[in-house]
């Protein structure tokens, strides 16, 4: 029985051990609010991705969109350095995970909120929008639901089941990806190629030609800024509390028609991404 009892406090003894070995390792962990205090730097992740991100072919830096403004601010904001992280929109993710960065801007999918954290305020919408031969009625959705009308989308998206509900009338061409969706409209294949409205922007600038709308009734879709998930939340609630400050006093749309403007785009020609406005029209 005496050696029984001795092994059993020979395992206990393990066991706390063991807990006390984790819990300092714990405790060494610093979050993501105390890194970026102590090291001066919000790191953030980057991708070429006009009107969201843009870097500098001449000087290599990251200098224009509406994210790199407001990760400048933030960055001010704390005190601190904003450092642009390169990394892809498939890789961001794992970028956060791994701590190589403490930010990024990324949709709130269901699936990758399993995995990262998200402020409870979206920083932007995008709406669904039509770019369009310039001759073409485009006020409504149903302006397009006939089947004279070709338009394009990229197949099994959530832009396709839009569409395949709201214009089942219209000839509804699908492709691989958005690149094939724009090609089909740049070369006359369909006279309206219909995405979320960010690329189009961009798609427009290079066609020169074309005309960007969102039709009645728009349909609108939050975008968030992703966190890496930990224990301390200050971080995330701090990014939740300063994107609805700069969301509700009209900052961030007026960091979006600013970087418009030096893009080459007209602010007024283009769909909005502060909601009330859109629904204000």
């Amino acid at each position: 029985m005496k050696k029984y009892r001795n092994l059993l406090v020979v395992g206990l003894l393990f066991v706390c051990a063991a807990l006390g070995i984790n819990t300092t390792a714990h405790a060494q962990e610093k979050s993501t609010w105390e890194t970026i205090k102590e090291s001066g730097k919000l790191r953030m992740g980057v991708t070429q991705a006009p009107p969201w991100y843009s870097k500098n072919p001449t000087t290599g830096k990251w200098e224009s969109g509406l994210i790199i403004s407001i990760g400048n601010s933030m960055a001010e904001e704390l005190e601190v350095e904003m450092v642009p992280v390169e990394v892809t929109w498939a890789t961001a993710i794992a970028a956060l995970q791994a701590n190589k960065i403490d930010m990024m801007f990324l949709d709130a999918t269901p699936k990758r909120a399993m995995v990262v954290d998200y402020p409870f305020q979206p920083l932007l919408y995008i709406s669904l929008a039509v770019l369009a031969k310039d001759d073409l009625k485009v006020d409504t959705w149903e302006d397009l639901n006939n089947d004279k009308v070709k338009v394009a989308v990229p197949q099994a998206t959530s832009m396709d089941a839009f569409l395949t509900r709201t214009i089942p009338n219209a000839d509804i061409q699908r492709f691989p990806d958005n690149g094939a969706a724009l090609a089909a409209f740049q070369s006359g294949r369909v006279d309206a190629v219909s995405l979320f409205h960010p690329p189009l922007l961009a798609a427009r600038k290079k066609f020169g030609e074309g005309k960007i709308v969102i039709p009645s009734p728009a349909f609108s879709s939050p975008s968030s800024i992703a966190v890496r998930r930990e224990a301390d939340k200050t971080f995330r609630d701090w990014i939740s509390h300063t994107i609805l400050y700069y969301y509700e006093t009209g900052r961030t749309q007026q960091w979006y028609e600013e970087f418009l403007t030096e893009f080459g785009l007209d602010p007024k020609a283009s769909p909005v991404i502060q909601r009330e406005l859109l629904f204000a029209k």
